[in-house]
């Protein structure tokens, strides 16, 4: 790649590749595991962000911290889904970014997770990064650099 790709490429932030808090599946704190379960089935993410009643940014939450929290020793206890809350078991280290951040610092980020959540100064949700997000703006970077090569 030639220094003006690279510029290019890291000269993007962001709020260019999140995906909008509008648009992504949540649940909040004080939510029951069961409503958290059924969002993520229907959904088919493995995880989502939690939120608190004012939408700042808790945790998330995942399948497998589900299933893991009602498995007895013999069977799920499916029962124990509406007894505990999302707060109970959600994780809430967890890394963020700022719409404002570059390229690089979402990749350093996502290096070990499907997406980071986005947010503000103040710790509002403002949407999610993903890893597919970035890999599309390198796959772009890549061929585009090809096509200018070619020329």
């Amino acid at each position: 790649m030639s220094l003006l790709q690279d510029q290019e490429l890291t000269a993007l932030t962001i709020a260019d590749m999140m995906i909008p808090s509008e648009k992504v599946a949540h649940v909040q704190v004080n939510n029951p595991l069961e409503h958290a379960l059924l969002v993520l089935v229907k959904s088919g993410y493995s995880a989502v962000p939690v939120l608190d009643s004012t939408y700042k940014l808790e945790g998330t939450i995942g399948k497998t911290k589900i299933l893991n929290e009602i498995l007895g020793l013999e069977r799920f206890e499916i029962d124990r889904l509406s007894d505990l809350q999302v707060k109970d078991v959600m994780v809430t280290d967890v890394p963020r970014v700022l719409k404002e951040d570059t390229l690089v610092d979402g990749l350093k980020a996502l290096i070990d997770y499907p997406f980071v959540c986005v947010v503000d100064g103040e710790g509002y949700f403002d949407g999610i990064l993903t890893r597919r997000a970035i890999l599309k703006e390198i796959r772009k970077d890549i061929y585009s650099g090809k096509n200018k090569q070619g020329r």
